[in-house]
């Protein structure tokens, strides 16, 4: 969904750590807390926005009902959505946009854990429902660490018709805890049609530059830079960054292109003023890097896709497909054609695609096979260009995922 939106844009500062400042106990239900103190969110997130933030997150980061379940609280998820975003919109009124706020579920995917895709899907639709009821602007995915997450909320939020951000939660070499790489992840989350994509929380800005230097040059979305303000100080009352330095260093990821900005853990409101301050140095249009060649991505790293790229011969889906992966890639070829034959296969691949390492084109010769293969891949694939299904109808399929026909 087209997204229209000023840049430089500011975020808001961190939730978590001001509130335990404001008072909340360690170990609640922050939602429930927050719903039975509303003055602690309203008040800080009024100082955001007097501090220069033109978007704040709606405080439903765990609002999903996988994680309100661990506080009896499942029952109530669409409710206390909608009223965590009102006690926002009341907050900073109308000329700021509110964000609906997805934290990740904490239950592992398939194949590595007992979770199906699409539950993951229907767990963030019914968050997302509610905070497009309750009148959210967009949707913001953030502290993400897996990719099967960051798709299930994306799919959501455009099947509920909101724009969506995403942000990663990664260490330094620019990979989350689950092994996807933040260039994967953009590769594959700006094909699927998000509006901005970057990182949250992680570590300081001096330590993110070089992590979203990686990135930036693949951006055709805004990158976003949303990290804590440093390291927790020695007395553990607060982080080591003054609002002066965490603004010269967020200077810093503007300069290499970052057009959107804010702060994690630490970030005060008087961190957000000065990064503010700072963020108007970069009024201005944003211009994509033009890319020149084609890109597929897994989870782990992206390929370059040319016409001279040899296509392994086709591999039919089913339960295990190891040694059939295995014997493709040792063939020496730069493209696994996977053939897609009956409903089940795309499910069927995505339990096996981990052990992938070559990036993926899919073939068939109907289109709902396609799309289901499509849904349900870590990764940006290829379509097969000379299966019997019309151009027009390819370029449909391939534009909802971001895919390449070949």
């Amino acid at each position: 969904m087209k997204f229209s939106f000023p840049l430089p844009l500011v975020l808001d500062g961190a939730t978590g750590t001001n509130l335990y400042a404001a008072g909340m106990p360690q170990g609640v239900c922050v939602e429930d807390w927050i719903i039975q103190h509303p003055e602690a969110i309203q008040t800080l997130q009024k100082e955001f926005a007097k501090a220069g933030s033109n978007c704040v997150y709606a405080p439903t980061f765990g609002a999903n009902r996988a994680k309100l379940s661990h506080y009896g609280f499942a029952d109530q998820t669409a409710q206390l959505n909608r009223q965590l975003f009102q006690l926002s919109r009341e907050a900073v009124g109308q000329d700021i946009l509110v964000a609906g706020d997805l934290s990740p579920t904490g239950l592992m995917p398939l194949p590595f854990g007992e979770t199906e895709f699409d539950e993951l899907v229907d767990i963030y639709s019914q968050q997302v429902n509610a905070l497009k009821e309750a009148g959210a602007d967009l949707i913001i995915l953030e502290t993400q660490m897996t990719l099967a997450e960051c798709r299930a909320g994306v799919l959501a939020a455009k099947e509920a018709g909101l724009p969506v951000f995403v942000t990663m939660t990664v260490n330094e070499r620019g990979s989350t805890l689950m092994g996807c790489s933040l260039l994967s992840g953009l590769i594959i989350l700006q094909g699927m049609g998000v509006s901005a994509f970057g990182a949250n929380c992680s570590f300081g800005p001096e330590a993110l530059l070089p992590v979203l230097e990686t990135i930036l040059p693949y951006a055709k979305i805004p990158v976003i830079a949303k990290p804590n303000a440093g390291v927790p100080d020695a007395s553990g009352s607060g982080y080591d960054l003054t609002p002066e330095k965490m603004a010269e260093c967020i200077g810093k990821l503007m300069e290499a292109g970052v057009r959107i900005v804010g702060g994690c853990c630490g970030t005060t409101p008087a961190h957000l003023a000065a990064i503010a301050r700072r963020a108007k140095d970069f009024s201005g249009e944003w211009l994509p890097i033009p890319q020149e060649k084609a890109i597929l991505a897994n989870e782990r790293e992206i390929f370059f896709v040319d016409d001279e790229i040899e296509v392994s011969e086709p591999i039919l889906c089913q339960t295990d497909m190891s040694e059939e992966l295995i014997d493709a890639e040792d063939s020496g070829c730069g493209l696994l054609r996977i053939r897609l034959e009956s409903e089940g296969d795309g499910h069927l691949f995505s339990l096996n695609s981990h052990m992938a390492r070559l990036p993926v084109l899919f073939s068939s010769d109907r289109t709902e096979l396609l799309r289901e293969a499509l849904r349900y891949y870590n990764g940006l694939a290829a379509l097969d260009s000379e299966c019997s299904i019309p151009r027009e109808e390819l370029e449909r399929i391939a534009a909802d995922y971001g895919a390449l026909i070949y």
